[in-house]
């Protein structure tokens, strides 16, 4: 499969990841010029989403913060924040870690951060969820920037955490 249409595939996909923040809409009536606290947040995983699947396939490279040259996890992560929803990250997936609120894995929304244990310490890897038991992040040298299921034994084993920094 090509680039493009796996890009196509992926944003099929985020399309879908997007609506299920949309499953818990409570029905309430808004002003229309003032949008709710529910319709800011899926706007916001919304625009996360899409921001980070027009990273798929950039290649990984330890310290990278430039999707020209490469990105490593913390630095895929500040971007897609930056660049998605203008929220500037610390740089590493350590500091990353320490921003937002700590949420239960049964508690992931689209758009929480997901921390893994990669490196023989804890919270040395992040990775932005997606729903349905998906995270897309910048997995390793000689890797691209790509969608994993936290399913696999890999990252049951290393799973550290999750955190929400979009309001709810």
């Amino acid at each position: 499969m090509n680039r493009n249409n796996t890009l196509t595939l992926l944003l099929s996909a985020a399309l879908i990841a997007c609506s299920w923040v949309g499953l818990a809409h409570s029905g309430e009536q808004q002003p229309v010029d003032e949008p709710s606290l529910f319709e800011r947040y899926t706007s916001s995983a919304q625009d996360l989403i899409l921001k980070g699947f027009e990273l798929i396939g950039i290649n990984y490279r330890f310290g990278g913060t430039n999707p020209d040259t490469g990105l490593d996890c913390s630095g895929f992560v500040q971007l897609v924040f930056k660049e998605a929803i203008g929220i500037l990250l610390p740089r590493s997936a350590r500091e990353q870690s320490e921003v937002g609120a700590v949420i239960a894995q049964h508690e992931l929304k689209p758009g929480d951060l997901v921390f893994f244990n990669t490196m023989r310490h804890a919270f040395s890897h992040v990775g932005i969820y997606l729903g349905d038991n998906r995270f897309m992040h910048a997995p390793r040298t000689g890797a691209e920037v790509r969608v994993e299921d936290m399913r696999q034994s890999y990252w049951i084993q290393r799973y550290n955490g999750a955190r929400r920094l979009l309001a709810r």
